[in-house]
């Protein structure tokens, strides 16, 4: 018996399964997901120790291992450069865990904290529907759900990045920075709270964006002027046009990648840093960007 729910909840993960054993599963459980290879060393330690911690949850999470060299299109989407590279899959939505190989100790540790996540049923639906309030447009009633849900658990990373995206959406800048800075050491670098930080940059440049007519103009008029290509892409991000953003900062990299010490480089890792990681654009871009590096 203990085999099998064993083999139930680590298994082999392949690209054509994982829509249904990874991201359907993860529904109903919290899913981990070890990128590895046969020829890399540091995962020979990882995966024993992560199959081990696993199967101690008694079925409150599961391990799916992912063979990048036989298996490369998810490992390809997520951005998964280096192994081995463990992600974490809940309610449909993946985040990065962590790379390269930990001891024992923290690699329990870590699923121990993802399993807690399948009992926390209460907080989730309450996360859940904050992120619609912002949806939305509800800022204050979006700030106080959150703010509730940080007195029961302080050290959530998804609910103190909804707070400071609240405080975003309400414009007041300096509130959303003064929460994250305040965050927990923690959960200081998680990746939602990295994604809030790139935002706030995002939307003070935003404050200052001209109208986007003028610059497009000034583009036409002289294609090999920067600075105006570059102010067009934050006044376009400003206006909700993230694509065409992406696309002047790119045209930028091509045509002088070193203009302004590569602010065109770090303008567009800092917009793929505030999207959600599977996000089509960022996903795009990062491969636009990887060609352009390379040719």
């Amino acid at each position: 018996m203990a085999q099998a729910e064993q083999a139930r909840d680590i298994i082999e993960g392949t690209d054509a399964g994982f829509m249904k054993d990874v991201v359907e599963a993860s529904r109903e459980v919290p899913v981990i997901v070890d990128f590895w290879a046969t020829w890399c060393g540091p995962c020979k330690t990882l995966g024993p120790a992560l199959e081990a911690a696993v199967a101690k949850q008694n079925g409150k999470v599961r391990l799916v291992k992912i063979d990048v060299d036989k298996n490369p299109a998810y490992a390809g989407q997520l951005g998964v450069q280096s192994i081995p590279n463990v992600w974490l899959f809940w309610q449909g939505r993946p985040s990065p865990g962590f790379q390269g190989a930990l001891p024992p100790s923290q690699v329990e540790q870590f699923v121990q904290q993802v399993a807690a996540l399948a009992g926390d049923d209460g907080l989730g639906e309450a996360i859940e529907a904050a992120e619609q309030m912002l949806e939305e447009g509800a800022a204050v009633d979006a700030a106080q759900t959150f703010a509730a849900i940080l007195q029961e658990e302080p050290e959530n990373p998804r609910a103190y990045a909804g707070l400071v995206r609240a405080m975003i959406l309400a414009d007041d800048l300096d509130q959303a920075e003064a929460i994250l800075n305040g965050a927990p050491a923690s959960i200081s670098t998680k990746p939602e709270l990295e994604a809030v930080r790139a935002q706030i940059g995002l939307a003070r440049q935003a404050a200052k964006a001209g109208p986007v007519t003028d610059l497009q103009a000034r583009v036409q008029a002289d294609p090999n002027d920067h600075q105006a290509r570059f102010d067009l892409a934050t006044a376009l991000h400003a206006s909700g046009q993230v694509q065409e953003a992406v696309d002047q900062l790119l045209e930028i990299f091509r045509r002088d990648r070193e203009w302004n010490d590569g602010a065109a480089k770090t303008q567009l890792f800092t917009i793929f840093d505030a999207l959600p990681a599977k996000d089509p654009i960022a996903l795009a871009g990062r491969r636009k960007l990887s060609s352009l590096i390379f040719a």
